[in-house]
């Protein structure tokens, strides 16, 4: 299975009009945005809908797993993750992911350098935000290893940033609001891959916040 698998190209979807597509398990079931392979994928980037009571069953993480809670409750033998918490699991890490309540996570799988072996729980919506580059804005670092760097961004309505090159390309999840750029409009949801080298001009007429890792993709 190949989804979004050229990263020379940008990739845009909109999550919310993608069919769920029910996992080997009972009661989960997931919306793909970036594949390659197909059930042990090579390469994976998913929005994954835990019902109430469902459980994945144990596994290892052989390219380690980093994820988001969106909404509900994930949980596994480790602690509960409720929304807005961040966690990322290294490669070789295991656990019996559920939910008890349901839940649904924004996750990236077999995306890890196997040098970065650290357990990271971050619930943002206590962590403190620091000032952006610009006036408007605002970050919460989330990690950052070698070229890679995740953070979430918030974004002052009419808030329009100077236009800019990602030498290492640069991913967006659309967590509140709309964001935009002189290439389209990307409401909650929207899940955007630029390849390195690329450029643009963000803005937000209504206000956002997003997921935004860069450095990731290498260069070009």
């Amino acid at each position: 299975m190949q989804i979004n698998a050229d990263f020379s190209k940008k990739a845009v979807v909109d999550s919310n009009q993608e069919p769920w597509v029910p996992s080997p398990l009972p009661g989960v079931e997931r919306r793909m945005l970036e594949r390659i392979g197909g059930e042990h994928a090579a390469r994976a980037t998913t929005i994954v809908r835990y019902d109430p009571g469902s459980r994945f069953s144990a596994h290892a993480h052989g390219g380690g797993e980093e994820f988001i809670v969106l909404e509900g409750t994930f949980s596994d033998e480790h602690g509960d993750y409720k929304t807005g918490t961040y966690v990322r699991n290294p490669v070789g890490s295991k656990h019996s992911p559920f939910s008890e309540d349901g839940c649904t996570i924004f996750v990236k799988l077999q995306q890890m350098d196997p040098e970065d072996q650290d357990f990271i729980r971050i619930d943002t919506t206590s962590a403190s935000w620091q000032p952006g580059l610009v006036d408007g804005l605002e970050v919460m670092p989330l990690h950052q290893y070698g070229a890679e760097n995740i953070a979430l961004v918030r974004w002052q309505p009419g808030m329009v940033f100077q236009p800019h090159v990602h030498i290492g390309g640069e991913e967006i999840l659309v967590l509140e609001g709309t964001f935009e750029d002189e290439h389209g409009t990307y409401p909650k949801g929207t899940w955007l891959r630029s390849p390195p080298d690329s450029r643009h001009t963000p803005f937000t007429k209504q206000g956002c916040t997003i997921y935004v890792k860069t450095g990731h993709l290498g260069s070009m």
